[in-house]
Formats: structure tokens, C-alpha cells, sequence
């Protein structure tokens, strides 16, 4: 499989724009629970919440990779989200027949 760019700038769109609400949640978590730290030892408290976001930037990343493969999309966001969509409706339609 090769990298194009498009698949290259949906990757990098996804990344970006996922991270934000991702990021932003975490911050309301984390940095409340370390504020005592900062006080007592800011470098132990900066490697905290340093060590958080590297982890939940990697697991995000990684979710997003096999995602992008499981739905079989070389391309780029755009085919994501129609791939997306068409499996979540084919499944929701068979659920109504099943229930008729």
C-alpha cells in the first residue's frame, strides 16, 4: 500500500482534529488531580502529566490507524466517513428486517 498525499492529509487532519476534544477532556481530568503536585514537586507533576498525554496520544493514534484499516479506506477521510456510514446503516437496516 502506498502513502499518497491525500491519504497523508487525512491522516494528519484526523490526528489534529481528534486530538483536540481528546486533549481537551483529559486536561479537565488530569490537571486537577495534579495541582497538589505542582506545588510539591512540579517535575514529578510535569512528567505525569507529560506521560498522560503521550499514552492516550499514542492509544488514540493507534485506534485511528486500525480503524482506517478495518473499514478498508486507503484514501482519505472523506471515504472513512462514507464507509462508515454504509456499514452502520446496512447494519441497522438488517436489524429492522430481522425485527419484521
Amino acid at each position: 500500500m502506498t502513502d499518497t498525499r491525500k491519504k497523508s492529509l487525512s491522516e494528519a487532519f484526523v490526528n489534529s482534529f481528534g486530538a483536540y476534544p481528546i486533549g481537551y477532556g483529559i486536561g479537565i481530568l488530569v490537571l486537577p488531580l495534579s495541582l497538589g503536585w505542582l506545588d510539591e514537586d512540579p517535575f514529578i507533576a510535569n512528567i505525569f502529566i507529560t506521560l498522560t498525554y503521550a499514552i492516550v496520544s499514542f492509544i488514540r493514534v493507534y485506534f485511528l490507524r486500525r480503524l482506517f484499516t478495518r473499514l478498508g479506506v486507503d484514501d482519505n477521510f472523506i471515504k472513512l466517513g462514507i464507509t462508515l456510514y454504509h456499514k452502520v446503516t446496512s447494519r441497522i437496516l438488517k436489524k429492522e428486517i430481522e425485527i419484521k
